[in-house]
Protein backbone atom coordinates (compact mmCIF):
# COMPACT_ATOMS: atom_id res chain seq x y z
CA UNK A 1 0.00 0.00 0.00
CA UNK A 2 1.38 3.40 -0.94
CA UNK A 3 1.88 6.07 1.65
CA UNK A 4 2.44 9.79 1.46
CA UNK A 5 5.88 11.21 0.77
CA UNK A 6 6.17 12.58 4.33
CA UNK A 7 7.43 9.13 5.40
CA UNK A 8 10.06 8.91 2.64
CA UNK A 9 12.49 11.35 4.27
CA UNK A 10 15.75 10.63 6.04
CA UNK A 11 15.43 7.84 8.59
CA UNK A 12 17.03 8.31 11.99
CA UNK A 13 17.19 5.04 13.92
CA UNK A 14 16.51 5.12 17.63
CA UNK A 15 19.48 5.85 19.86
CA UNK A 16 18.42 2.76 21.81
CA UNK A 17 20.05 -0.07 19.84
CA UNK A 18 17.45 -2.72 20.74
CA UNK A 19 14.63 -0.44 19.50
CA UNK A 20 16.41 0.32 16.22
CA UNK A 21 17.34 -3.35 15.74
CA UNK A 22 13.80 -4.57 16.41
CA UNK A 23 12.19 -2.04 14.05
CA UNK A 24 14.67 -2.96 11.30
CA UNK A 25 14.21 -6.72 11.75
CA UNK A 26 10.42 -6.40 11.84
CA UNK A 27 10.27 -4.32 8.68
CA UNK A 28 12.82 -6.33 6.72
CA UNK A 29 10.97 -9.57 7.48
CA UNK A 30 7.50 -8.16 6.67
CA UNK A 31 6.54 -8.63 10.30
CA UNK A 32 7.50 -12.32 10.54
CA UNK A 33 10.53 -11.71 12.78
CA UNK A 34 11.08 -9.51 15.86
CA UNK A 35 7.29 -9.30 16.18
CA UNK A 36 7.13 -9.75 19.96
CA UNK A 37 8.50 -7.77 22.90
CA UNK A 38 11.88 -9.39 23.45
CA UNK A 39 11.25 -12.85 24.92
CA UNK A 40 7.73 -12.25 26.26
CA UNK A 41 5.86 -13.63 23.25
CA UNK A 42 3.61 -10.54 23.38
CA UNK A 43 2.94 -9.04 19.92
CA UNK A 44 4.19 -5.63 18.86
CA UNK A 45 3.53 -3.21 16.02
CA UNK A 46 5.91 -0.66 14.52
CA UNK A 47 4.84 2.99 14.39
CA UNK A 48 6.53 5.46 12.06
CA UNK A 49 6.37 9.19 12.73
CA UNK A 50 8.16 12.27 11.45
CA UNK A 51 10.11 14.36 13.96
CA UNK A 52 8.33 17.65 14.56
CA UNK A 53 11.64 19.51 15.03
CA UNK A 54 14.06 17.53 12.86
CA UNK A 55 11.80 16.30 10.06
CA UNK A 56 13.53 12.92 10.41
CA UNK A 57 11.58 9.69 10.04
CA UNK A 58 11.37 7.77 13.34
CA UNK A 59 10.28 4.17 13.97
CA UNK A 60 9.35 2.65 17.29
CA UNK A 61 8.08 -0.80 18.26
CA UNK A 62 5.02 -0.60 20.51
CA UNK A 63 2.83 -3.15 22.21
CA UNK A 64 0.01 -4.36 19.97
CA UNK A 65 -3.30 -3.19 21.42
CA UNK A 66 -5.97 -3.51 18.73
CA UNK A 67 -9.75 -3.34 19.00
CA UNK A 68 -12.19 -3.38 16.07
CA UNK A 69 -9.60 -2.10 13.60
CA UNK A 70 -8.23 0.66 15.84
CA UNK A 71 -4.89 0.59 17.61
CA UNK A 72 -3.87 2.15 20.91
CA UNK A 73 -0.56 4.01 20.93
CA UNK A 74 0.56 4.12 24.58
CA UNK A 75 3.12 6.71 25.68
CA UNK A 76 4.28 4.84 28.76
CA UNK A 77 8.08 5.19 28.48
CA UNK A 78 8.23 2.59 31.24
CA UNK A 79 6.59 4.95 33.71
CA UNK A 80 9.25 7.65 33.31
CA UNK A 81 8.52 11.19 34.46
CA UNK A 82 8.42 12.58 30.89
CA UNK A 83 6.49 11.52 27.80
CA UNK A 84 8.40 9.63 25.11
CA UNK A 85 9.91 11.84 22.42
CA UNK A 86 7.46 10.60 19.81
CA UNK A 87 4.54 11.96 21.89
CA UNK A 88 5.51 15.46 20.73
CA UNK A 89 5.66 14.28 17.10
CA UNK A 90 2.08 12.97 17.34
CA UNK A 91 0.85 16.17 18.99
CA UNK A 92 2.41 18.23 16.19
CA UNK A 93 1.42 15.91 13.31
CA UNK A 94 -1.09 13.10 13.86
CA UNK A 95 -0.23 11.19 10.65
CA UNK A 96 1.58 7.89 11.27
CA UNK A 97 2.36 4.61 9.60
CA UNK A 98 1.39 1.49 11.51
CA UNK A 99 2.86 -1.88 10.61
CA UNK A 100 1.04 -4.88 12.02
CA UNK A 101 2.12 -7.63 9.65
CA UNK A 102 3.56 -7.44 6.15
CA UNK A 103 2.50 -3.95 5.01
CA UNK A 104 2.39 -0.63 6.86
CA UNK A 105 -0.70 1.52 6.49
CA UNK A 106 -1.08 5.25 6.91
CA UNK A 107 -3.53 6.56 9.45
CA UNK A 108 -4.01 9.38 11.91
CA UNK A 109 -4.08 9.31 15.68
CA UNK A 110 -5.91 11.30 18.30
CA UNK A 111 -5.25 11.67 22.01
CA UNK A 112 -8.14 10.31 24.07
CA UNK A 113 -9.37 11.13 27.56
CA UNK A 114 -12.17 10.47 30.02
CA UNK A 115 -14.36 7.39 29.70
CA UNK A 116 -12.96 6.58 26.26
CA UNK A 117 -9.44 6.52 27.67
CA UNK A 118 -10.61 4.44 30.64
CA UNK A 119 -12.06 1.77 28.33
CA UNK A 120 -8.92 1.72 26.17
CA UNK A 121 -6.65 1.71 29.22
CA UNK A 122 -8.30 -1.53 30.36
CA UNK A 123 -7.55 -3.04 26.93
CA UNK A 124 -3.98 -1.78 27.12
CA UNK A 125 -3.37 -3.34 30.54
CA UNK A 126 -5.03 -6.57 29.38
CA UNK A 127 -2.60 -6.70 26.45
CA UNK A 128 0.46 -5.70 28.52
CA UNK A 129 0.04 -5.88 32.31
CA UNK A 130 3.16 -3.79 33.13
CA UNK A 131 1.31 -0.68 31.89
CA UNK A 132 -0.50 -0.64 35.26
CA UNK A 133 2.86 -0.67 37.08
CA UNK A 134 4.18 2.09 34.81
CA UNK A 135 1.17 4.29 35.60
CA UNK A 136 1.57 3.66 39.33
CA UNK A 137 5.17 4.85 39.32
CA UNK A 138 4.62 8.20 37.56
CA UNK A 139 2.60 11.30 38.42
CA UNK A 140 1.73 11.97 34.78
CA UNK A 141 -1.26 10.36 33.14
CA UNK A 142 0.19 8.04 30.52
CA UNK A 143 -1.14 9.31 27.20
CA UNK A 144 -3.16 6.99 24.99
CA UNK A 145 -3.66 7.79 21.33
CA UNK A 146 -6.07 5.88 19.08
CA UNK A 147 -5.64 5.34 15.36
CA UNK A 148 -8.46 5.90 12.94
CA UNK A 149 -10.23 2.62 12.16
CA UNK A 150 -8.99 0.80 9.08
CA UNK A 151 -11.34 0.47 6.14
Amino acid sequence: MAHSARFDGTYAPSTWDWVADQAAAYESSAGTEANTLRDTGLPIIVMTTVGHKTGLVRKVPLMRVEHEGEYAIVGSKGGARAHPGWYHNLMAEPAVLIQDGPEPFETTVRLISGAERDAWWERCVAAFAPYAEYQAKTDREIPVFITAARD
